[in-house]
């Protein structure tokens, strides 16, 4: 293998038949020798796929020969070729799992009612005009935001991205209501539905970051507004933008500074914390105990 790579993206767009674009991208990958996991619904595709760069790169042309996806925006990283254990490619009725598919309404443009997008530089620029007005909301899960986060942000208490919306009909958030909210996660596709979410409970003023974490780390690594570490869906588990990343993560065992995230105490991966290397070499599995 030459050099290993990871793409991830997504497009929201109607899809006819879900299950013939789950064959289809099977097909591609198998082909390529490639692996990864891949989400199908009437709503889109959310894709995550690694291997050897010259195949990566096959895949994203036959991806973008169907024309719904012919622009999508995908966002590349560095991978180790050995990211994903497997190839899944399903369908489901979502392809980010808020438990509410009823209430996401998607045309050909995208997601109907979302936060306005802003690069990475735009952002910036809006934080520089406005100051304490804008608030961060963070739209990954908890654990996620422990090791890397926007400075300042709102990090909701969920261990899971269903989780959100019933904090949001609560009137968890309702106190944002008259600041500029900029939503974020890993590659922005969170943030489609949620800026979404936030604007029907009554958020006037409401943006999403376009292209999530990934991009504004690809332009500001760590001389901008991000801080940390980025947790990342595979085995890497974490990634930084560069040789200066601030360790924001406390060890869950002995509380020493950390960004590593690993299984415990159940090493078969049904709990992921913040832990750093030592003490999750020396953790004894909950079975032996």
């Amino acid at each position: 293998m030459s050099t290993p790579k990871i793409v991830l993206f997504y497009v929201f767009v109607p899809l006819a038949d879900p299950e013939a674009i789950r064959l289809w991208q099977l097909s591609v990958c198998e082909s390529l020798g490639l692996r990864g996991r891949i989400i199908v619904s009437v709503d889109g595709i959310n894709a995550t796929v690694g291997g050897d760069l010259l195949q990566v790169k096959r895949y994203v042309r036959i991806t973008r020969t169907y024309a719904p996806f012919a622009d999508v925006d995908v966002k590349w990283s560095m991978g180790t070729g050995q990211d994903f254990p497997r190839l899944s490619v399903k369908v489901r009725p979502e392809i980010v799992s808020f438990g509410a598919p009823e209430r996401l309404k998607v045309d050909t443009n995208g997601v109907v009612g979302g936060g306005k997008r802003l690069t990475p530089a735009q952002v910036n620029e809006l934080v520089r005009q406005r100051g304490d007005d804008v608030v961060f909301f963070d739209g990954r899960n908890k654990l996620e935001a422990q090791i890397g986060r926007f400075s300042g942000a709102i990090v909701p208490d969920v261990a899971a991205t269903r989780d959100f919306i019933p904090l949001i009909d609560s009137g968890e958030f309702d106190h944002l209501k008259d600041r500029a909210v900029v939503t974020y996660c890993t590659g922005g596709v969170r943030c489609e539905v949620l800026s979404a979410l936030l604007r029907e409970r009554g958020f006037s003023d409401v943006y999403q970051l376009d292209g999530g974490i990934v991009r504004y780390g690809e332009e500001y690594g760590d001389d901008g507004l991000w801080e940390g570490s980025l947790y990342v869906f595979d085995e890497r588990m974490s990634v930084d933008f560069s040789d200066h990343a601030k360790v924001l993560g406390t060890c869950s065992r002995c509380g020493s500074p950390t960004k590593n995230i690993g299984n415990y105490p159940d090493p078969e991966g049904r709990e992921l914390v913040v832990i750093c290397p030592d003490c999750l070499d020396t953790a004894e599995p909950v079975h032996s105990r």
